[in-house]
C-alpha cells in the first residue's frame, strides 16, 4: 500500500510553534518584498502625484533613456560590478579567515572579547564611520599630523582618485568581516569532531587540519554565500559610497556606481520614473546575473546550487 499522507490542517496543528516562529519572516518578506514589486510600474509611465501609480500615464522605454543619454550606463555599471567583486573576494577571504582563527581560540573569555570587538563595527552607521575617516584624512586629520611630524608635506587624499578604491574595499572588510564571519564559525562548528580527532592520530599538525579539513568542509557555505552575493553584484552599499564620498567630483569617476548616480539625477530632476527604470534595470540583471551562476554551478555540482 502506498503511503498515505498527512492532511494539511493537521500537519498545520502538530507544527503550530515552529509556524507561529516562521510568521514574522513570512510577513515581512510580503510587506517589504513582495508587495513594493507593483511599483515596478513606475518605470514605464510617467508619474504624477495628482493621478497616483494606476492613473499616471504610461511612457513605454522613455525613462530608461537618461542612463543612455547620459553616456555614464558602462562606467558607473563598471564601477558598481568591480567593487562588489572585491568586496566578495576580499570580504569572504578575511572572513573566512577569522572564522578560522576565532575557532582555534582556546579561551573561553578572550574568544568572547574578541568575537564582540569584530562585531562592533557592524553597528556603526556609515554616517559615524564618515566623520572618522574625515578626522583621519583630512587637512588637519590624524594621518597628515603624523606626517608633518616626521618632516613629511601634507597629503589631501579628498583629491587622490587613485587611493580611494583601496581604502573603501578596506573600510567595507572592516565594517563587515565580524558580522560575515558568523555563518562560517556556524559551519565550522558543524564539522564532525572526528576528522579532527582522527588527524590528531596521524599526527596532523593545526595548518594541515585547516587546509584538509576545515576549508573543504567550508567549501558547501562559501558557494552558497558566494551565489548569494553574486545576487546583488549590480546594487551598490548607497551609504558607503555616498557618506564616504558624497558630491567630490573629482572622486566621482572612480567611484560613482548606479545607487549614487541615480541619487543625484533624481535630486536634480524629481523623476521618480527615472529611478524606478534604474532600479528595475539593476533588478533584471542581478536576476539575470545569479541564474547563470546558478546554472553553472548545477552543472558542476548539483548539491551547491540554490535552487
Amino acid at each position: 500500500m502506498g503511503h498515505k499522507s498527512k492532511p494539511f490542517f493537521r500537519i498545520v496543528r502538530e507544527n503550530k510553534v515552529l509556524l507561529l516562529m516562521l510568521l514574522p519572516a513570512v510577513v515581512y518578506i510580503i510587506v517589504f518584498a513582495y508587495i513594493p514589486m507593483g511599483g515596478l510600474v513606475l518605470a514605464f509611465k510617467n508619474y504624477r502625484y495628482a493621478d497616483g501609480i494606476w492613473g499616471s500615464p504610461w511612457v513605454g522605454l522613455t525613462n530608461f533613456r537618461f542612463l543612455l543619454i547620459s553616456g555614464k550606463l558602462w562606467p558607473i555599471t563598471r564601477n558598481t560590478i568591480l567593487y562588489n567583486l572585491a568586496f566578495i573576494v576580499v570580504g569572504m577571504i578575511f572572513q573566512i579567515g577569522f572564522a578560522i582563527i576565532l575557532s582555534e581560540i582556546s579561551g573561553k573569555y578572550f574568544k568572547k572579547i574578541t568575537q564582540s570587538s569584530m562585531f562592533l563595527p557592524h553597528f556603526i552607521s556609515w554616517v559615524v564611520v564618515a566623520a572618522i575617516m574625515y578626522n583621519i584624512f583630512n587637512q588637519r586629520g590624524v594621518v597628515n599630523n603624523i606626517l608633518t611630524s616626521l618632516g613629511y608635506d601634507r597629503i589631501n587624499i579628498y583629491n587622490e582618485p587613485g587611493v580611494w578604491p583601496y581604502l573603501l574595499v578596506a573600510v567595507k572588510t572592516w565594517k563587515g568581516v565580524g558580522y560575515g564571519s558568523v555563518v562560517y564559525l556556524a559551519a565550522i562548528t558543524a564539522i564532525d569532531q572526528q576528522l579532527y580527532e582522527a588527524a590528531d592520530i596521524d599526527g596532523a599538525n593545526i595548518w594541515q587540519k585547516i587546509v584538509h579539513i576545515t576549508i573543504p568542509s567550508l567549501i558547501p557555505t562559501i558557494m552558497i554565500m558566494l551565489l548569494l552575493a553574486l545576487g546583488g553584484i549590480f546594487r551598490g552599499d548607497f551609504g558607503l559610497f555616498y557618506q564616504l564620498i558624497g558630491n567630490n567630483a573629482k572622486l566621482l569617476p572612480i567611484t560613482d556606481i548606479i545607487d549614487t548616480f541615480v541619487f543625484r539625477a533624481l535630486m536634480s530632476s524629481s523623476d521618480i520614473g527615472m529611478s524606478a527604470a534604474a532600479g528595475f534595470f539593476q533588478s533584471v540583471v542581478c536576476f539575470a546575473t545569479i541564474s547563470i551562476a546558478n546554472y553553472l554551478v548545477k552543472r558542476v555540482q548539483p548539491d551547491y546550487a540554490l535552487y
